[in-house]
């Protein structure tokens, strides 16, 4: 049966600027042998393009076609709702790009859509007309709902799911989020990759997107403990991962897994 992989960033790969061991050989493997795999990630921060020119300076050959991002999901769900559409985004060049790319259009006044996303140059005076363009009207849509974000010295500021909360606080309505662990975001993955349900493995760092995102999907889920969560953290949850490694480095990607009879 072919198998592919949907792979989170950090925490599985790299961890701030450093490479995590083991995580460019399986790549390699991946490659070598043709084995469908993408990188997915809730940062709608970076374009494409910058994600993969990270990934090459430490080590991980990759293209542009390996990366699918929550901002990528975002446009082509936002596209699919309403075609040549407008938005007001609070959010960085990768989301630009891939509002842009879907055809829309970004506005300062009568969005169909306030659109929020990573960001480190927010203002008050952003937040205060977003508030004001929902009010009025326009859907509130998130990236993603991650509460926070790693920064390159390891630290966390405020992330997507910070300023969303802000704005559903001021303006009583609730955010539509499409990334992890939204189903949409992980069956356009799948799509993209060509693959049918139970040809898919969801490796991840977290519980609350990576794993909860592949078990509602009906994806084998990984868990591997090199980046946000512990083992003993997984006494918390009502769901658990297929399996649980220290890190990808003890991961074999041709491990046969027994059949499974997901829905495609």
């Amino acid at each position: 049966m072919v198998q592919g992989y949907l792979i989170d960033m950090d925490g599985v790969i790299y961890r701030g600027n450093e490479l995590i061991p083991g995580a460019a050989a399986f790549v390699g493997r991946l490659r070598e042998q043709n084995v469908p795999f993408l990188f997915l990630t809730n940062n709608s921060q970076r374009t494409r393009r910058d994600m993969v020119t990270k990934l090459q300076r430490l080590g991980i050959d990759v293209e542009e076609r390996h990366l699918f991002t929550s901002a990528m999901a975002t446009a082509r769900f936002l596209a699919q709702q309403r075609p040549g559409g407008t938005a007001y985004v609070l959010g960085e060049g990768g989301l630009l790009q891939a509002l842009h790319a879907n055809g829309f259009a970004i506005v300062d006044s009568a969005p169909d859509y306030v659109v929020v996303g990573e960001g480190r140059t927010f203002t008050l005076e952003m937040l205060d007309h977003a508030t004001k363009l929902v009010l009025a009207g326009a859907k509130l849509i998130a990236t993603n709902l991650d509460p926070n974000c790693p920064t390159q010295d390891g630290t966390l500021r405020p992330g997507c799911g910070a300023m969303v909360a802000l704005l559903e606080t001021a303006t009583g309505r609730q955010a539509f989020s499409v990334g992890k662990p939204s189903a949409i975001m992980l069956r356009a993955a799948r799509k993209e990759l060509g693959l049918r349900t139970e040809e898919i493995t969801m490796i991840g760092d977290m519980m609350t997107t990576d794993v909860l995102g592949g078990v509602q999907a009906g994806y084998r889920t990984v868990l591997v403990l090199s980046g946000g969560t512990r083992r003993s953290d997984l006494e918390r949850y009502s769901y658990g991962p297929d399996l649980v490694v220290d890190s990808i480095a003890n991961l074999d990607p041709f491990e046969a897994w027994p059949p499974r009879n997901s829905p495609t």
